[in-house]
């Protein structure tokens, strides 16, 4: 099964830690983990950086949505507590705990001022993502077309500029130390295929 999206963590997050002690956050997580039916592949996979696993990174932002609406509290870094106001919304045995919930909490609407743009449309895939996921997809987004851009770029110019890039990113990269003249491009008919020298 794929990592379940962060809205939809909230309410086994909730009720995992409904009996009123401090819980590890790293030890809640691996109490979800079967209700999904994740597997050790899923567990592995990381956000879009690299930096986190995913599955890791979506359960602090449903920690963090979950405290702004003072459904939780952190006593201690890497631990959360259910508050009473929390215990009160799990008797009500609600079937979702998502952001359109949280939002008749006033604490949770004064943290997050949402868009106009964003509260249109709450079903639309992207909203499901974390911020942290839909900045790094747009960084990977923009990267990939830069170097689309890039590319074409590079191969529209001669075939001397080629050259002589690439004895440049060799000399930026640290190659040939740090003398001015340490790179050049040979370039020419007879080069026996060397193109340039570190």
């Amino acid at each position: 099964m794929a990592v379940p999206f962060f809205q939809d963590i909230m309410l086994p997050l909730l009720e995992a830690i409904a009996d009123g002690q401090e819980h590890q956050l790293r030890l809640v997580r691996q109490e979800l983990a079967p209700r999904f039916a994740l597997t050790e592949n899923d567990l592995q996979e990381k956000t879009p950086s690299g930096a986190q696993f995913l599955f890791a990174n979506r359960t602090a932002w449903a920690s963090l949505h979950l405290k702004h609406a003072g459904l939780l509290v952190s006593p201690m870094r890497g631990y959360v507590q259910i508050t009473s106001e929390g215990k009160r919304v799990i008797r009500e045995k609600p079937e979702k705990i998502d952001i359109s919930f949280l939002k008749r909490f006033p604490t949770y609407a004064q943290k997050n001022r949402q868009s106009t743009q964003s509260e249109s449309k709450p079903e639309e895939p992207e909203t499901q993502k974390t911020p942290q996921e839909l900045l790094e997809s747009s960084f990977g987004t923009l990267r990939r077309t830069l170097s689309e851009e890039l590319l074409e770029k590079v191969k529209a110019c001669s075939p001397r500029f080629f050259e002589q890039l690439v004895v440049d990113l060799l000399m930026a990269m640290g190659y040939g130390g740090s003398l001015d003249d340490a790179g050049r491009t040979l370039g020419g008919v007879k080069d026996g295929g060397i193109d340039g020298i570190i």
